[in-house]
């Protein structure tokens, strides 16, 4: 029955819906812990068609790295262009934003805005956690490839098209770790229990703390990766979001 209904749906359609259902199952169980059959049964289509698509579990999780790695991209791209368009505003020394948070002045403006971006992305934990999961596989000759392909690809839009100079694209993508590591050791499940635990991730999340929890209260079972392999982008705490 599922395959008569996967053939009325156009490829394309097909296609995201499996890597859909493929992000979360890789966000909740990990790569090694996620099977062909969970992700068919959470798109709803049988085992067999999504074989037959991507032809196995390491083509969908390059196929799943490679439309996070792009939704990334896509939101940064689009950030810049916006900013470009108002005439690359810069923010003033001692600038605030809204919640009366400082403006990192390595960053500036357009560091603010390409953070909040990607703060927003997070509400798709399968997003967060696959990008994760990728960055820690570097040995993989395949996903390891597509890893280090699309972390030079960040590198190069923030120096060329944000006009980050090296240092301050290391800056960024150091001050990134610490967001996605702190969201792999499931730091948030110790908000309002533990002291440090509670001031360290106000300072870091700031007024997007809240969804950050609601994210990590999704996503159950916890993160079946090294924290410290983390896909390096912007954190909130450096553009005050």
């Amino acid at each position: 029955m599922t395959d008569k209904i996967s053939e009325r749906i156009p490829s394309a359609e097909r296609r995201e819906q499996i890597l859909e259902a493929a992000s979360r199952v890789f966000g909740e169980r990990g790569y090694f812990g996620a099977t062909t059959d969970q992700i068919a049964k959470a798109a709803g289509i049988s085992q067999p068609y999504v074989v037959r698509m991507f032809g196995g579990k390491e083509n969908l999780f390059v196929g799943v790295l490679s439309r996070s790695l792009d939704r990334l991209l896509v939101a940064f791209t689009r950030t810049l262009e916006e900013w470009k368009a108002e005439g690359s505003p810069a923010a003033p020394t001692g600038a605030v934003v809204a919640d009366g948070t400082p403006v990192a002045g390595g960053h500036g403006e357009i560091g603010r805005r390409l953070g909040l971006a990607y703060v927003n992305l997070i509400e798709d934990r399968g997003l967060l956690l696959s990008l994760m999961q990728a960055f820690s596989m570097g040995q993989d000759p395949t996903i390891g490839a597509k890893a280090r392909d699309g972390f030079l690809a960040i590198y190069r839009l923030l120096r060329d098209e944000a006009g980050f100079t090296p240092e301050q694209v290391r800056s960024f993508l150091a001050e990134g770790m610490l967001l996605n590591t702190l969201l792999g050791l499931r730091l948030p499940d110790e908000y309002g229990r533990d002291e440090a635990a509670t001031e360290l991730l106000e300072c870091t999340f700031r007024t997007k703390l809240a969804l950050v929890l609601d994210v990590a209260a999704e996503s159950g079972g916890g993160v079946a990766v090294s924290s410290a392999a983390s896909v390096p982008v912007a954190t909130a705490k450096a553009q005050g979001a």
